[in-house]
């Protein structure tokens, strides 16, 4: 798994939907701060780079340990973004529509490109 890609590739998904957030909340009277889109935005890139960690230190190990790994990684992302969920509408009790469209629109984004990473680097070296 290259790393570098993955940042590039979670950059270039993470910056035009802080753009288009931006631009929204600039030009249209939209429901939601922009500082809540940076929040999740940032939370959900930390637990995607965690769980590309976590897969690429599998990647080295033999075959049964990384499929471990990618499953640990997979199951780490999950109960993250699960704690996210609880955290933003619970706790800080975001539960206005807008937010949580935002909320899943943007962890689709980033789980999909994770996924997708993910099972691309398996194509490339087996487990």
């Amino acid at each position: 798994m290259n790393f570098r890609k993955y940042l590039t590739g979670l950059l270039w998904v993470c910056l035009p939907l802080l753009a288009a957030g931006y631009l929204l909340s600039r030009f249209i009277p939209v429901p939601f701060l922009f500082t809540d889109l940076l929040l999740l935005t940032v939370s959900f890139s930390a637990i995607g780079i965690t769980a590309a960690l976590i897969s690429r230190s599998g990647l080295k190990k033999g075959a049964e340990g990384g499929t471990m790994y990618l499953m640990v990684a997979l199951s780490v992302k999950l109960l993250l973004e699960m704690v996210l969920a609880l955290l933003w509408f619970v706790v800080v009790k975001k539960t206005y529509l807008s937010s949580v469209i935002l909320f899943f629109v943007l962890y689709l984004a980033v789980s999909l490109f994770s996924i997708i990473f993910i099972l691309n680097t398996l194509k490339t070296k087996p487990l």
